[in-house]
């Protein structure tokens, strides 16, 4: 596979961009080698600046639900960019989308919308403190919720891949109000709780976990979670920037029948283009600027751009709920296709999926936490990796991060993907 473009375009860049690159996973850290610089996507596939074809499942790390390029959303945009790019003014399709954000997803009364999945927990995080004047919030191990400060405390995803749990630049006194729980320890919170009695604003989870690899909240674990904020007055926020409109219309509160007081949300709403909303209780979502006191602005929030694509991508999903069962189908297919592979080359490893969310976690071991996810042999999986990019099949440079499915993906590529597999284990 001839690789000699990219390679000269890494170093070039690495002159000029911090590691090369503008978000730390795509530098391959964690696998070696040189990352691939994409020079275009259509469906199930992107192409290589040297020409190289691969079947992704990465789909810009979850947005693409329908694959690269789908022509409804290209329309849309070209469209959009005939009246203007940006107003810094209200505009009809920002009400539009907010509508259908709370038709398709009943817990979220009022939205805002932003510019980042970062900028959306970080907001929603104000909006809990602001509405029950407490400073502390708790979240737990392995999650990772954007790089605000107050999150960067034993994170999941880059931070995680990259050990850097607490990040230099935060400072001791946001640390200090971040109080770090165990998933799936119902028990842990209740500990942080009764030691910070009253001091408690918010709990934030993701409820279906993707930057630990995917990794789902038990039933009862998220029931009782929800019964502890009800009892104590904290506001639950579920960050579903990965999740939602993925692992089901609803979302993961959906899945798994729990309704938070705030949900966060980004990439499948913006339809491919930057984006970021949170949203939920009116009485929580009035307390922020204008209609309330909690301030959060943005030049770029609610573009003309982000919603006409968001909007055709919510759009598409209203009106064809099938897409789920069609994801599930699919996802299903490669999920049992990879466990018939790891048979056959003798291997014993554990996949979790959630939906078209699945991780291939290098442990025989049950992964249902942080700390069984970080017994995966990362090494070994970078190997894995290698082997499926030379086969023409593009996974997450990075353990603790998920593949993506979407509706592009033809039985044709989860097959290859699946003999691609089989080949790499044997070579493992």
């Amino acid at each position: 596979m001839n690789t000699h473009k990219s390679e000269k375009l890494f170093e070039e860049a690495k002159k000029f961009i911090p590691g090369g690159v503008n978000s730390p996973v795509r530098a391959f850290k964690s696998v070696g080698g040189t990352p691939r610089f994409i020079a275009r996507g259509n469906g199930s596939k992107i192409y290589d600046v040297d020409g190289n074809e691969y079947i992704d499942y990465i789909g810009s790390w979850g947005p693409h639900l329908f694959g690269h390029n789908p022509g409804f959303i290209t329309s849309a945009l070209l469209k959009a960019f005939e009246n203007g790019t940006s107003f810094g003014a209200p505009t009809e399709i920002e009400v539009e989308m907010a509508k259908l954000i709370s038709e398709l997803v009943p817990s979220v009364e009022m939205v805002r919308m932003v510019n980042s999945g970062t900028e959306a927990t970080m907001s929603a995080i104000r909006a809990a403190r602001g509405f029950t004047e407490k400073e502390k919030i708790i979240k737990f191990e392995g999650c990772y919720h954007g790089h605000g400060d107050f999150f960067l405390i034993k994170a999941g995803s880059g931070a995680l891949t990259f050990g850097v749990p607490t990040s230099p630049g935060v400072t001791k006194k946001n640390a200090a109000d971040t109080l770090v729980a165990d998933f799936n320890d119902i028990n842990s919170v209740k500990k942080i709780i009764e030691e910070n009695k009253g001091e408690i604003a918010a709990i934030i989870i993701e409820a279906i976990a993707g930057n630990m690899g995917t990794v789902s909240a038990s039933d009862s674990f998220i029931k009782q979670l929800r019964i502890l904020c009800d009892e104590e007055k904290i506001v639950l926020i579920f960050d579903e920037v990965m999740t939602g409109f993925r692992v089901a219309k609803g979302g993961a509160q959906e899945v798994l029948g729990v309704t938070p007081d705030i949900s966060t949300f980004g990439k499948i709403i913006g339809g491919g283009l930057p984006v970021g909303a949170y949203g939920g209780k009116k009485e929580i979502m009035q307390i922020v600027s204008p209609s309330g006191p909690v301030y959060q602005a943005g030049t770029l929030s609610g573009n003309p751009l982000a919603m006409n694509a968001g909007f055709a991508a919510l759009s598409y999903i209203k009106n064809n709920p099938e897409i789920y069962l069609e994801l599930e189908e699919k996802s299903s297919y490669l999920e049992n296709g990879m466990r018939e592979a790891m048979k056959y080359a003798g291997k014993n490893f554990w996949i979790n999926r959630a939906g078209s969310m699945m991780t291939l976690f290098f442990t025989s071991e049950e992964v249902n936490s942080y700390e069984a996810a970080v017994k995966s042999d990362t090494s070994l999986y970078g190997k894995f990796f290698h082997e499926m990019l030379n086969r023409g099949v593009y996974l997450p440079p990075a353990q603790y991060e998920a593949f993506f499915v979407s509706t592009a993906h033809t039985k044709e590529d989860l097959d290859k993907t699946i003999n691609a597999a089989k080949e790499s284990f044997l070579e493992l």
